[in-house]
């Protein structure tokens, strides 16, 4: 295409970019739009050199989404989903390289200079920041929640990262040749965490950007711990003023409103079950109680999800559109439990708290590897067995 070209087409895509940008702050318009724009923007760009090289290499990553996006939304709450995307991004990858120096593309070597650079930033003090960001996390977690086990997840896990370099500083000093290789078993059992953290953050993050039709009968609303026994947490009032939300705009766009299904039971130091209090706060912000449905028996996710399925099939034997609404770093995991108890129901994130995100997808994260803990277990089992019995060769053999 030649710098020329190349000069031309990136001084329009940043035109365009801006006067949008510019555009969507004016019409105060959500910014996700934006990115759809950046993206397809790009793929035009492709496009384009593909065209002037006469080749069809941008099939192959197209196939890999397109086998990504069946999988997806035939069902959505699956964590192969992931994997699936992360063998696309790797085959896109593979493609921009390729692009890059078979098409000579002066813009996707520049993209994956960029990228190479943060890749070697994050390769030579990616863990050293993140420890150092954990730390900062957990101070402001702890400054401004309760501290409870689980407001101390960054902490701990700063904590156990710390501890694993210091094992591997020290270990080669003090153990013999034989036993350094068990050193291996840590950082391999660190590492498959961290794949399946991935997985689970890449697909939660995927998983925001449901856009669920204003055809709705119902829409579920997760409960969360009250304050004093009666009143609606923080935490709890963001999923209840996001359920709001979409009941008017459904109204908006198809002059007919969503049940509200308040679903959560009485703990023992509540006065008033979750949904009751849930019922108050969305009729005080003007929500008549009769389009207000009350689930009062559930203690947990799963039942949240279960017991709502057969007060809506009781009541609407015929079959209806249902969705949920809870945090945005929780929706995943319900969405999972919707599809174990065969509730068809997408879910709708609230906004949480930026400072509060990382400890809350970490806590999601555990709860995800607690549902398969038997399979982390066998893998983990099998890493040390394998280690072991290589030292122990080693020990022989040497």
């Amino acid at each position: 295409m030649g710098v020329i070209g190349e000069i031309t087409i990136g001084s329009i895509y940043l035109i365009l970019l801006i006067g949008y940008f510019i555009w969507l702050r004016k019409k105060d318009k959500s910014r996700k739009s934006l990115w759809l724009f950046s993206g397809a923007y790009f793929l035009l760009y492709l496009v384009l050199i593909e065209i002037l090289n006469h080749s069809f290499y941008l099939i192959i990553p197209a196939l890999f989404f397109g086998l990504f996006y069946y999988f997806y939304q035939r069902d959505k709450p699956r964590l192969r989903n992931g994997w699936l995307f992360t063998l696309f991004l790797v085959v896109f990858a593979t493609y921009l390289v390729a692009i890059s120096f078979l098409g000579q593309s002066y813009i996707t070597i520049g993209l994956l200079g960029i990228l190479g650079i943060i890749f070697l930033f994050v390769l030579l003090f990616g863990l050293y920041a993140l420890i150092i960001f954990l730390i900062g996390n957990s101070y402001i977690v702890l400054k401004k929640e309760s501290h409870s086990i689980a407001n101390l997840l960054t902490l701990i896990l700063a904590v156990a990262l710390i501890a694993w370099l210091v094992i591997q500083q020290i270990g080669p000093e003090i153990l013999p040749q034989w036993a350094l290789i068990l050193l291996s078993i840590p950082s391999t059992i660190l590492v498959y965490f961290f794949l399946i953290f991935w997985n689970f953050l890449l697909i939660s993050l995927i998983y925001q950007l449901n856009q669920p039709k204003f055809n709705q009968d119902y829409l579920i609303v997760l409960g969360a711990g009250l304050i004093d026994g009666e009143k609606v947490s923080p935490i709890l009032a963001s999923r209840i003023n996001r359920g709001i939300a979409f009941y008017h705009q459904q109204f908006a766009k198809a002059k007919r409103t969503p049940i509200l299904l308040m679903s959560g039971g009485k703990g023992s130091d509540e006065k008033i079950s979750e949904a009751e209090a849930m019922k108050n706060y969305a009729v005080e912000q003007g929500i008549p109680s009769e389009d207000i449905l009350l689930e009062a028996t559930s203690t947990n996710t799963y039942e949240n999800m279960l017991f709502s399925k057969k007060l809506m099939d009781r009541l609407t034997p015929a079959g209806y559109q249902v969705i949920f609404t809870s945090n945005n770093f929780h929706i995943f995991r319900g969405a999972m439990f919707a599809d174990q108890v065969g509730l068809k129901a997408d879910g709708i994130g609230a906004k949480t708290a930026k400072y509060y995100l990382p400890n809350a997808f970490l806590r999601e994260f555990a709860a995800i590897i607690l549902m398969n803990k038997r399979r982390h277990l066998i893998v983990c089992a099998v890493i040390v067995l394998l280690f072991f019995l290589i030292s122990m060769l080693n020990l022989i053999f040497t």
